[in-house]
């Protein structure tokens, strides 16, 4: 009885895939009879599934790019210590205000266990000046060896301050790779590469010899053009460009990544040089504090910094750490408030709201598309069942039953939509190179498996709902009706 069962099973199923291929070859035919017509009625699938692909893959770029400048400053567990305008409620105590000094540094050490990590700073508004060109950097100041690794960053050629040069308050520096740009040439310029390790550099009239050079830190996309034209050069495709005049601080900025041509244009001096060589430069040490300005020095004698970095635990840690160093700085600070953090987080914030807003804008425009395209493909089935009304009536009176013709036009509205859903996945390729070209990001598109398998399956599920109305429409014909239909 089993075997019987099983059978009859087997049959049932192998009638129902028969039936099944049979109405998919009904529908290839007729798309193909008419094909200019379910060309069209195609478009507005391809158009939506190649603009969901294309929005997702540009959204995915810029994202990846935004996290990328997000690692370079040091990440979420980067704090930074600033000076800040007395509140309201103490400005009567202005005079006894002392800013961020090493005091602060060495309480933090002794008395902040969730800080692993401190990097006190003093900032040097320098011009730098060496071949006859000159340049101003965006970040030059005196930092102790430890700033390498809390603003994530990596030396090329020559070494990083240290400790002797610290304590020997040498005149030394390291520089990024557009100081070196800038002032000796790049190598996309020159043709080869100048490595300036050993070379004087004056800053602010006072010479320095450079002991290291940071890495060029630019974005995936930058890299990529820079490395082609390098070899286009070695290949004698493309000349050198020739070396322009300095055009200050903004040179060599007109592409990449804001953050990251911040990080090429810093110059790190010894703390204890810029203290001992500049504290009585009219101002070199100056600071923004208690609105106004004070100089470097605090009542005690003790250096004031231009700010105080820190590395956290952990960012989950965030809050508590953040308590922990506002408490050991109002100790010593005497319960004055003359300080304020700043954190990555409000940054990481913006972008997550970004990409979710330009997901959300993309998805609603792509989404539209595909019900336009849904809509051509619910039309041009009615308009195929007026046709076909006759020969729907003769399948029924010759016995065909009303699934299936409901299963027939079904499938046809899907094989439309999975070819146009097919299409337009290759044609989302060409449009993410199309709108690359002329509004380029730092990061180039990443077309993702995820989102090509959400953009045709939107399209299968867009077939399905247009093909709904026009099958149970076809299904509930009179067969009687039908056959007298002219």
């Amino acid at each position: 009885m089993k075997a019987v069962t099983s059978a009859i099973a087997t049959e049932n199923f192998q009638s129902s895939s028969a039936q099944l291929w049979i109405s998919i070859q009904t529908g290839l035919r007729e798309i193909w009879a008419h094909k200019f017509r379910s060309l069209l009625t195609m478009l507005g699938i391809i158009l939506g599934v190649s603009s969901l692909v294309a929005m997702s893959a540009m959204v995915s770029g810029m994202e990846k790019g935004a996290k990328e400048a997000l690692i370079a400053i040091g990440g979420l567990e980067k704090v930074r210590v600033e000076p800040q305008d007395l509140p309201a409620d103490q400005r009567h105590l202005y005079d006894q205000a002392v800013g961020i000094t090493i005091n602060d540094v060495k309480a933090l050490e002794q008395s902040a266990p969730l800080v692993t990590g401190l990097s006190p700073e003093m900032r040097l508004p320098a011009t730098l000046s060496a071949n006859g060109k000159t340049f101003r950097p965006w970040y030059c100041g005196g930092v102790w060896p430890i700033a390498l690794e809390m603003n994530e960053h990596v030396i090329e050629h020559g070494r990083m301050l240290n400790a002797l040069d610290e304590e020997m308050a040498r005149s030394v520096c390291v520089i990024g790779a557009a100081t070196r740009d800038e002032l000796w040439g790049s190598p996309e310029k020159v043709g080869k590469e100048i490595i300036p390790v050993g070379e004087t550099v004056y800053i602010n009239g006072m010479p320095f010899t450079i002991v290291g050079m940071f890495e060029r830190y630019e974005s995936e996309q930058d890299r990529k053009e820079r490395l082609l034209k390098e070899q286009e050069i070695a290949a004698g495709k493309a000349k050198p460009k020739v070396i322009g005049r300095d055009r200050g601080w903004g040179g060599g900025r007109k592409r990449g990544n804001f953050v990251f041509f911040l990080k090429n244009a810093t110059v790190y001096l010894p703390l204890n040089t810029v203290w001992m060589k500049f504290r009585a430069g009219g101002g070199a040490t100056y600071t923004s504090f208690g609105g106004g300005y004070r100089r470097g020095v605090a009542a005690s004698g003790d250096p004031r910094l231009s700010g105080l970095e820190l590395k956290i635990a952990g960012v989950d840690l965030l809050p508590e750490s953040l308590q922990q160093i506002r408490n050991v700085l109002m100790t010593t600070h005497k319960g004055i408030e003359d300080f304020s953090f700043r954190t990555q987080e409000d940054w990481a914030e913006q972008i997550t709201t970004f990409i979710h807003n330009a997901r959300l804008s993309g998805g609603l425009i792509a989404g539209i598309s595909l019900l336009v395209g849904g809509i051509g493909i619910m039309n041009i089935m009615l308009a195929s069942i007026s046709e076909r009304v006759r020969e729907i009536g003769i399948r029924k009176s010759v016995g065909a039953a009303t699934g299936d013709i409901f299963v027939q036009i079904l499938v046809e509205s899907i094989v439309i939509a999975i070819l146009g859903g097919c299409a337009g996945l290759v044609t989302s390729f060409g449009l993410v190179q199309l709108i690359s070209s002329f509004a380029p990001t730092d990061n180039a598109p990443i077309v993702t498996v995820t989102a090509l398998s959400i953009a045709f399956g939107s399209s299968v599920v867009v077939g399905v709902l247009a093909g709904l109305f026009p099958a149970v429409k076809a299904a509930k014909l009179n067969p009687i009706q039908a056959l007298r239909y002219e």
